[in-house]
């Protein structure tokens, strides 16, 4: 397995700090989650922070800023300025030689189901042109799955498959997420996977703990190929690692 970690275990950090880190603990892979610090607006626009990037010999994957944004939201604005930074995280890849840009699909705010069919649309539409501009740029955009809750989009095998058909992207199968919905086994078997995210939970809620701390079947990860593992802190994703190379 390819493993490696999201820098939410070490937010806030200086960049070069996370980098040197995941190097020399022997990990392939970090996810730069692109909220705060690492908004990629503010990146682009300091091109002297992107140049650290290249000291290292790692693959780079992309988490777009999510906060405050909806690609499925009612409100066209919104939905405008999602496109609009999940586009900047697109340039911002291709300018560091990320391969992966990973989002959420969007949530709804209004227990009605046709506001969350109306949600689904809007979002496949935005997420369309994101992918459109993605594959201009040689990277890979993805939708992650979501927890089990009416509110968040994609929250099924079936829904994010017919999804990321229509908008024409890579799934991230978050495997935290997926346990909450009873269908972990069924996520993990979806096509077009670009790479999972790792967590633990009690099957109720999302709660980002270390593998082996929940109820995730673990044996259930075993044909995974490229992992990041995503919690809320640095001594959980040397925890997890443990667990996962004493089955690998």
């Amino acid at each position: 397995m390819r493993l490696g970690f999201s820098t939410l275990a070490l937010f806030m950090e200086p960049m070069e700090n996370i980098l040197e880190k995941a190097e020399e603990d022997g990990f392939q892979l970090i996810e730069i989650l692109c909220e705060g610090p690492y908004w990629p607006r503010r990146l682009l626009q300091d091109g002297a922070a992107l140049d650290v990037f290249e000291s290292f010999d790692l693959e780079i994957l992309l988490h777009a800023p999510t906060i405050d944004l909806n690609p499925g939201s009612m409100n066209q604005g919104v939905r405008e300025e999602t496109e609009r930074q999940m586009i900047e995280t697109v340039e911002l890849a291709s300018r560091i030689g990320a391969t992966t840009v990973t989002t959420h699909p969007g949530l709804v705010h209004r227990r009605e189901e046709r506001i969350r069919n109306a949600a689904l649309k809007f979002a496949a539409e935005t997420l369309k042109n994101c992918v459109a501009h993605a594959e201009d740029s040689s990277v890979r955009f993805s939708v992650e799955n979501m927890p089990g809750r009416f509110s968040y989009l994609c929250n099924s095998p079936s829904e994010l498959a017919e999804f990321s058909e229509e908008c024409g992207s890579y799934v991230t199968v978050d495997v935290g997420h997926a346990n909450t919905t009873g269908f972990l086994e069924d996520f993990l078997s979806m096509e077009r996977i670009a790479h999972h995210h790792l967590s633990d939970n009690n099957g109720e809620r999302d709660q980002h703990l270390p593998l082996g701390e929940g109820t995730v079947d673990l044996e259930l990860l075993r044909g995974i190929d490229r992992g990041v593992i995503e919690l809320n802190n640095y001594e959980g994703v040397i925890k997890s690692r443990r667990i996962l190379e004493s089955f690998y």
